[in-house]
């Protein structure tokens, strides 16, 4: 892995605060070696405050065809985004940041297809089942979107920030999805509890 790169190789950074805990570098990199292509995935911590200079500085980095975004940087990586999906403007927030050939960014966001499509891979079946949703961070708001797109009887939200559980709850709604506040975070009467 490591061995084969050179000044040709692209970069995708996954950029977070903090940033040890994450393991995903090196199966990334080994995703793209799997695939002929010459990219290399690196750690980089980068704090909320640091936030806007590594952007404009990523910005001028030839090199660079992208960027992974974890913890605390979902919501904003969304404002510094040129172009996003339909998903991602609708979740506030981006966990993928892809550089076209023109220099412009678009965001995606696929944490919440990707919690879906993993459970669905292990046998949990959605449709027309009660979820209870602990969390509507970053991560959990995509999963409660992707969640509630999967023919979900209902879907409880439960967060310690009232007002951003209320505020994910008036969008799903108004995009027809039955999802309502969770009195607690009991699990007590939900067919899937998710955290």
């Amino acid at each position: 892995m490591l061995e084969n790169f050179s000044g040709a190789t692209r970069l995708v950074p996954v950029v977070g605060d903090p940033i040890a805990q994450v393991k995903s570098p090196g199966g990334v990199t080994r995703a793209f070696e799997e695939r002929g292509a010459d990219l290399l995935c690196l750690p980089m911590q980068v704090s909320s405050v640091d936030w806007a200079g590594y952007i404009a500085t990523m910005r001028t980095m030839k090199n660079v065809d992208g960027i992974i975004v974890t913890v605390p940087h979902k919501f904003s990586a969304f404002d510094v985004c040129d172009t996003t999906s339909d998903r991602a403007r609708f979740l506030r927030s981006v966990n993928t940041i892809r550089r076209a050939a023109d220099g412009t960014l678009h965001g995606d966001m696929f944490d919440g297809l990707g919690f879906v499509a993993a459970c669905k891979d292990n046998g949990c079946n959605f449709e027309g089942r009660r979820a209870l949703l602990v969390g509507a961070g970053g991560a959990g708001t995509a999963i409660a979107h992707a969640v509630a797109s999967s023919s979900v009887a209902e879907l409880a939200l439960a967060d310690l920030d009232i007002a951003r559980r209320d505020d994910l709850i008036a969008r799903l709604r108004a995009e027809k999805f039955n999802v309502v506040a969770a009195k607690s975070n009991d699990p007590t009467g939900f067919d899937i509890v998710l955290n």
